[in-house]
């Protein structure tokens, strides 16, 4: 880091202020990507005025909550997500029952929960609260994967407008957090939402079809996809998934 693009040029917020005003996301450092604010709090209206702008939270125990706005931005277009051979055959096979916001909790406590070679979870207690909080107020979306009456992955995001900005997702079996992934786009494809907000990449995601969209164009593809209604939780959707 150089110049004035450090650590020192970060905007601290203050809790309790959740009608305070995020700096213009191009301040966010180049290195680490994107990173643009810190402190504040997690409530209802901070969360969604936040994503409104291209902003989201991601901090782990222990660090104050810090903003991100990355750029690129890594997004996903629903009408083109893609299913690969072995993930069709598996969708035809109807081996997993899918439905959305039966179980947003138990989605957020698995996406939460320890995975192989990760020391630790960014989903924090106090993330876990306030997504609940936004869930219960309409705002996030969960994604269940079922086999018989176990629950094996899911994933879950906020919708606003016609944008759903995905935060998370897991896997107990192979293919799990794919199906979840398919299931999504498919629907929000039916409608209306031509955008799936990744935050950041991964080869997971990029074999599924996950695309760079500069943060410029992200942010004006917002201010005009968060402008209209969003559709209304909770989202009661139960589907078997063909191919």
């Amino acid at each position: 880091m150089s110049g004035n693009n450090d650590m020192h040029s970060l905007t601290w917020l203050h809790p309790g202020q959740s009608d305070e005003s995020f700096p213009p996301v191009d301040r966010a450092l180049r290195e680490p990507n994107g990173l643009l604010a810190a402190g504040g709090d997690l409530s209802l209206p901070r969360l969604l005025n936040a994503y409104r702008h291209g902003i989201f939270p991601w901090y782990e125990a222990g660090q104050p909550i810090l903003w991100w706005s990355p750029d690129p931005r890594t997004i996903l277009y629903p009408s083109q997500v893609k299913v690969s051979r072995s993930l069709g055959k598996i969708l035809r096979r109807q081996r997993f029952r899918v439905t959305f916001d039966q179980a947003f909790t138990e989605v957020i406590k698995g996406c939460a929960g320890p995975r192989h070679g990760v020391h630790g979870t960014w989903i924090t207690y106090g993330m876990q609260q306030a997504f609940i909080q936004l869930h219960h107020n309409g705002h996030a979306h969960s994604v269940e994967i079922w086999e018989d009456d176990a629950l094996v992955g899911g994933l879950y995001g906020v919708s606003m407008g016609r944008v759903f900005f995905g935060e998370s997702m897991f896997s107990r079996v192979p293919d799990a957090s794919k199906v979840a992934l398919v299931a999504l786009c498919r629907h929000l494809d039916h409608w209306g939402y031509p955008l799936l907000d990744c935050q950041t990449p991964s080869e997971h995601l990029t074999r599924m079809g996950a695309v760079s969209m500069s943060r410029q164009r992200f942010v004006t593809r917002l201010q005009q996809l968060c402008s209209v209604p969003s559709r209304p939780g909770p989202w009661a959707v139960e589907l078997a998934l063909g191919g």
